[in-house]
This record gives C-alpha cells, structure tokens and sequence, in this order.
C-alpha cells in the first residue's frame, strides 16, 4: 500500500476504538505502518486484522497509559526497532464522572489527571528523541472543545485537556527552531464514539459524524504544510 506516509512510522494511542481505530486505519491506508496501543489486546488485534485485510501494516502494542515505566518500556521497543517516529498521536483520554467541581472525588481527578495530562507528557518526552529523527515529526494531540470553552459540570474533563493543550503547544513552541517537528491540536467536535454516549446519554449517535470523518480530516491536515501550534476544531 502507497501513499502520502509510504514509508513513515506512526504511534496512535487508545487506537482500539472510536477516533483512534479510525485513525490508525486512515493513517495506513496512507502507507504509514502503525503502532496500535490501547489496554485491550482484545480490539487492537481487531484494528489490527482491519488494517492488514486493506493491504496497509502495523503492530499492536497492548499497554495501561498509567502503568509504572509502561511509557518508557514501549518507547524502548519502538527505538529499538525503528530508528525516528514520524507521528505520534495523543489520542487515548477518559472522561471521568461530569459533576460539580466542587464534588469532584479526588481519587478519580488523580487517576484522571494521570491519563489525560501525566502519560501524554510521559509520551513526549519518551518519544521526543525518536521524533526528531525524522526528516519531518508530526505531532497531533486530540482535545476538546471544553479546553477552552468549560462549562458546568465538566470542570474535572475540561481541566485536564486544557492543561494538555497547554503541554502541546509549548513543546510545538520549544522545538519551532531546532526541531523539523510540527505539533497540531485537534477538536474533534461531536463524533459518535462511546465517550460522546457515556456525556450525552440521550443523544442520537445516528445525528453524529462518524470517527472516520474526524480521521480523514486529520490526515487532510498532514498533508498541508500547517504552522506548529496550530488548531484545529472540527464541527
């Protein structure tokens, strides 16, 4: 299989459903060979199985995130397989209970806090080095529109991806003239997923855009020469 990425390593995180298995299959039918991690085994042999069916390659890393030293084992694995990490995809995130900030349980704020914010830092740094062995880094991270626009009940959700935006585009900031990296956040706006059922349990997923449709638009995105720390928020 050929395309744009023929020839590119790709990592996608939380890439066993939803916007993240979309956009592992999107980015190897571009010729990418993808690196699948999720904590399921399970549905990333599922993505997997898809992705080979279409000609296109990749591996499944099976992983916890939030796991002790998980992070730096698989960045490990990678470099020693491969010798530059082309993109690397922020995508895996939990919601967490919407609820009153000032009842916010604090036990499941930390657990939150360490998936959403602590791993994807880990992530970065983990594999900074590989990506600036690439002729051309691509880095995307997926937030929400609550990152800057919070609302109630969505403070614990909200805090979190802002914080990640703010990690982001500080890197993007940092390595802007040193690095051939980009970074880029993404918006995916409403999408049926499992996490838009479990905040808007009533809502018709039927009334939704599908994940595919926030996949192709990311990969339209890296196919344009975009400025590092740019925004992209989709409908």
């Amino acid at each position: 299989m050929t395309g744009f990425l023929d020839g590119k390593l790709a990592l996608v995180t939380g890439a066993s459903r939803g916007i993240g298995a979309a956009l592992a299959e999107a980015l190897a039918a571009e010729g990418a060979h993808v690196i699948l991690t999720a904590r399921t085994a399970g549905d990333l042999e599922a993505v997997e199985g898809r992705i080979h069916a279409a000609a296109g390659t990749a591996t499944i890393a099976p992983l916890d995130l939030v796991e002790h030293d998980s992070v730096a084992r698989l960045a490990q694995a990678v470099a020693g397989r491969w010798q530059a990490l082309d993109l690397l995809v922020l995508n895996a995130a939990m919601l967490g209970t919407l609820t009153p900030v000032a009842q916010i349980d604090g036990k499941e704020f930390s657990k939150l806090l360490t998936l959403n914010v602590l791993a994807q830092q880990a992530l970065l740094a983990a594999f900074d080095p590989l990506l600036r062995q690439s002729t051309a880094g691509r880095l995307i991270a997926m937030t929400s529109s609550v990152s800057e626009s919070p609302r109630a009940y969505w403070g614990a959700y909200a805090a979190s991806k802002a914080a990640l935006d703010a990690l982001v585009l500080s890197y993007a900031d940092e390595v802007r003239n040193i690095a051939p990296i980009r970074a880029a956040i993404v918006n995916p706006g409403p999408t049926a997923t499992v996490m838009r059922a479990r905040a808007f349990p009533g809502e018709d997923p039927a009334t939704l855009k599908p994940p595919s449709a926030v996949a192709d638009a990311v990969v339209d995105l890296l196919k344009r020469d975009f400025e590092t720390g740019f925004r992209l928020d989709l409908g």
